[in-house]
């Protein structure tokens, strides 16, 4: 397939028997082989309170990936936001961007909390994600030195960091009004998904931060040597979002062969089966074929893989894989 400029978000998943510290450590090497691999960027992510994810402190892991890698871009997937000062947010992103210059992205989200404890440990609430917009300029405007307030951001200030909208809802058309790049998925909606594209297209309005819009689309996607083993891999991550929807907790990813010789409730059941598709899965041909259709449908810039799984060797083979076959290092 032709050249597509392709990037992971890896979320640091939990696995059964395994502790929090070791799926943070895997993220690590991971974004190693990435690099070697070619991939452009790499990106953690900020969840709270979560059994099934260690990733709690995402500008903390991004150091920790930049500082053992050389070359691969590193960021965030995001930072949620609306549980953080903009101030803060600055001053951490500027201190990364200081540390390893023109390598860091500022990906940010308007999440509030997976729960409604989460949320009051938090000190926030669902409708702080409202002030998401206002929030957002006035990070910008920290780099900028724009700040009313006659405070300065330090090392912020003057530096460059790109910034991208996790665009879910409301987020396309606050990433086209501010002039920013936007990242959308999921892959299981190809209609909702091409409609957020279009309005962000449509309303982008360009700014200091991005002359044109700027499209990165994302999911879940899995290549292998046989269907059935690219299958194999999204297994745990179904079965953990079945049980999320049935029991309200989020729980680490079980082996495949657990889930397969389990018993599901119907509606646990449902949910685990609806898990399973709409993602791009199968074997390199498979997959190229589906990953060429989705470029030409949405006229995206870049692909953000978002697969997790129990294996971590398999998810390893899947990713390099995935480049053979995209020329992942030409982007």
């Amino acid at each position: 397939m032709d050249p597509v400029r392709l990037s992971v978000l890896d979320r640091s998943r939990t696995r059964e028997g395994h502790t929090h510290p070791e799926a943070l450590r895997d993220t690590v090497r991971l974004a190693q082989e990435l690099e070697r691999l070619g991939y452009h960027r790499v990106w953690v992510s900020e969840h709270h309170g979560v059994p099934g994810v260690a990733g709690s402190a995402p500008t903390v892991l991004a150091a920790a990936v930049a500082g053992a890698t050389r070359t691969i871009r590193v960021g965030t997937g995001g930072v949620m936001l609306p549980n953080h000062r903009p101030l803060i947010v600055a001053e951490q992103f500027g201190v990364l961007e200081s540390l390893f210059p023109g390598r860091i992205d500022m990906g940010l989200g308007r999440s509030v909390g997976f729960t409604d404890g989460v949320r009051r440990a938090l000190g926030r609430d669902k409708g702080d994600a409202d002030d998401f917009e206002a929030q957002l300029a006035e990070l910008l405007g920290w780099f900028r030195g724009t700040s009313p307030t006659g405070v300065h951001a330090r090392p912020a200030e003057g530096l460059s960091v790109p910034p991208f909208v996790l665009a879910m809802g409301e987020g396309v058309g606050i990433a086209a009004r501010a002039g920013l790049p936007m990242v959308i998925g999921d892959l299981r909606n190809r209609d909702r998904m091409r409609r957020g594209i279009d309005h962000y297209r449509d309303h982008f309005r360009p700014s200091v931060w991005a002359a044109e819009p700027y499209v990165v689309v994302s999911g879940t996607i899995a290549v292998a040597g046989t269907p059935e083993e690219a299958r194999r891999l999204l297994i745990p991550e179904a079965w953990s979002m079945a049980h999320s929807r049935t029991h309200g907790t989020f729980p680490p990813l079980p082996p495949a062969e657990r889930v397969e010789t389990g018993t599901m409730t119907a509606k646990e059941r449902g949910f685990y089966e609806s898990g399973l598709t709409g993602h791009i899965a199968g074997t390199e041909e498979q997959v190229a074929h589906e990953l060429q259709t989705l470029l030409k449908e949405t006229g995206a810039q870049e692909v953000l893989v978002t697969t997790s799984t129990y294996d971590r060797e398999a998810l390893l083979d899947s990713y390099r894989r995935l480049a053979a076959i995209t020329s992942a290092g030409s982007g």
